[in-house]
């Protein structure tokens, strides 16, 4: 998450729509809803298994005589470019896949249902907090938790040997050492910020903080300062990966035997070792198999660690949240829709994949795999970012990604970091 990995994006009519609707959805009252129909539910990317959208599809249909279900899968880029005006119009989808750092921004736009009737329902107590608090607006739920996921640093003892860093000095170190021509003993493309964020945090730096109603971006405090000098050495002296790209290809890499450690979603063990081919092939891209019988046939995975032995560096704790639109024409049949999307047999689904489950009580049909027990010891020291509704601004205008490019080029991190700031600062106390 991504994440996940995107950030839905205010331009042109979205940013119009954005800001003639803010403050909150759902407060209407529903008109009658039809008697049959088609449900549409939007799920962002691959990461729901095909076992999950059949149990949706053919859970909500026997529940529901006369109603049909349809999944249409969507991409990350969509929700930065499409999710608000297709939000906003007349033929809008009826539940929705975003992003957990971009469900305040959608509520405050008035583009969500408030759910709480059936927070309850959905689950209640046993909802994953993390993620109750990140589609929570005015002390109200307008997107439930759906799964959540953490980073954590795969690596193969046929690159890296049996010695692995128990400090996050030594990481770097060995990195750098791991480090050839064509080998990025770290792989770090200058646009992937989710794992730029740990470096900060460790050395005990933030993204912004608020004081009242005021934000202060932190990026340039002799902390953060300190954690992006040190991501600064990776860049120019563990990576191979592209200054100016993203993370998506670390794990194709991985299995061309071209990447030491990889920072990256548990889930992606499934890309890796075969069991869950990756590309999208409807954008022109070769789907991958994996490499089960070279690389990833013995794949590890460690989380990241802290400053001290013994410690892990926080990372981002990444997830989706699903909500219910404001214009859908069938609420009630939304939310019977998200109520299977948060029953037990739904989530062990997601869970048996390797997602963290939404419910906490599902976390036991998580894999008990080394992997799994790396991706729980990595969240159980995680953060998030600033909870602002303004903050999906910040991610779609791109600066934090921007600023760490010129990072990775070799520019002078306090001077990038400032200008990062105020640019952070202008969007988040507007």
């Amino acid at each position: 998450m991504n994440k996940k990995l995107g950030a839905f994006a205010l331009l042109g009519a979205s940013a119009v729509v954005l800001a003639g609707c803010a403050g909150g959805g759902g407060e209407a009252a529903a008109p009658s809803e039809p008697a049959t129909g088609d449900l549409t539910v939007w799920l962002v990317g691959a990461d729901t298994p095909q076992t999950a959208r059949d149990y949706l599809k053919e859970t909500f249909e026997d529940e529901n005589e006369g109603w049909t279900l349809t999944v249409e899968e969507k991409t990350w880029a969509d929700v930065s470019d499409t999710y608000t005006a297709a939000l906003s119009s007349n033929d809008s989808p009826d539940v929705v896949e975003v992003g957990n750092t971009q469900a305040l921004g959608f509520a405050d736009a008035g583009l969500f249902l408030d759910i709480s009737d059936i927070q309850s329902d959905l689950g209640g107590d046993d909802l994953l907090s993390g993620l109750v608090d990140a589609g929570t607006y005015d002390g109200k739920l307008y997107a439930a938790p759906y799964y959540a996921g953490g980073r954590i640093v795969f690596y193969t003892p046929q690159i890296v040997g049996d010695t692995l860093p128990k400090t996050l000095d030594e990481y770097v170190q060995q990195g750098i050492d791991l480090k050839t021509d064509t080998v990025s003993g770290i792989y770090a493309p200058g646009k992937d910020w989710y794992n730029a964020l740990p470096y900060v945090w460790a050395h005990g730096g933030e993204i912004a903080v608020q004081d009242g109603d005021t934000w202060d971006a932190q990026f340039s405090s002799d902390e953060s300062v300190e954690g992006l000098e040190q991501l600064q050495d990776v860049y120019l002296n563990a990576s191979v990966a592209p200054v100016d790209g993203n993370e998506r290809l670390g794990n194709i890499d991985f299995c061309n035997g071209e990447v030491g450690f990889l920072s990256s979603p548990a889930w992606a063990a499934g890309n890796i070792t075969g069991a869950w081919p990756w590309g999208d092939e409807a954008a022109g891209e070769e789907v991958s198999q994996g490499c089960p019988d070279t690389y990833g046939k013995d794949l590890a995975a460690f989380a990241l660690p802290g400053l001290t032995e013994g410690e892990t560096a926080p990372i981002f704790a990444g997830g989706s949240n699903v909500a219910v639109a404001t214009k859908s024409e069938a609420p009630g049949k939304a939310k019977a829709a998200l109520e299977i999307m948060l029953s037990e047999g739904y989530q062990k689904l997601l869970a048996e994949q390797g997602l963290t489950p939404g419910i906490v009580s599902a976390a036991q049909y998580l894999p008990d795999t080394d992997i799994a027990k790396a991706q729980a010891a990595a969240l159980a020291n995680s953060k998030f970012t600033p909870t602002s509704p303004n903050w999906a601004e910040v991610e779609a205008a791109q600066i934090i990604p921007d600023a760490l490019v010129k990072i990775a080029q070799g520019g002078d991190v306090k001077e990038i970091a400032t200008e990062l700031d105020s640019a952070i600062e202008a969007i988040l106390n507007k």
